[in-house]
């Protein structure tokens, strides 16, 4: 037997299509569970849902912690991200429930992974939880922020 052995060291753009297929998995094991279609109430089940959602995850619109033009944030709660977040959604939403999928589902990967999600992850995670193709879910969020965005100011999410 020869002892050399190829030894694959993973690079960056192995640990990001890992990333992008577990991803994927959580989400489409959440929209078995809470699907097919994911409304309002579904999504509020979800965040309860350990295996979709890592770490405890409240919900209030308040839109006290947001940067202008910003429609929600997972502020986390404490040091660790086992101590949980609370999701900041902006008031305007509040009485729009047909928005909060689209707007909560953004926000999830970031919980679950913290700093390493791009928006390119926070919109698969939600596109492939919510049944949606990338390009409607992407317009529909921008319509979403523009929504609150001031004159000018351009939309933008906490990573």
């Amino acid at each position: 037997m020869n002892g050399s052995r190829s030894v694959h060291t993973p690079t960056e753009k192995d640990g990001q299509l890992a990333l992008r297929d577990h991803i994927v998995a959580r989400a489409l094991g959440a929209r078995d569970r809470h699907g097919p279609v994911i409304d309002a109430e579904s999504i509020m089940r979800l965040l309860d849902d350990r295996a979709a959602v890592r770490y405890p995850v409240g919900v209030r619109f308040d839109a006290g912690p947001l940067e202008p033009g910003e429609f929600a944030w997972a502020m986390p709660l404490g040091e660790r991200p086992s101590d949980g977040f609370c999701l900041f959604i902006h008031p305007h939403f509040e009485r729009r429930p047909e928005a909060w999928p689209l707007l909560i589902a953004y926000h999830l990967p970031s919980v679950n992974y913290g700093e390493i999600v791009t928006a390119d992850e926070a919109e698969l995670f939600a596109v492939t939880l919510l049944g949606m193709d990338i390009d409607v879910y992407y317009h529909a969020l921008c319509a979403l922020a523009d929504e609150i965005a001031g004159a000018g100011a351009q939309p933008h999410t906490h990573h």
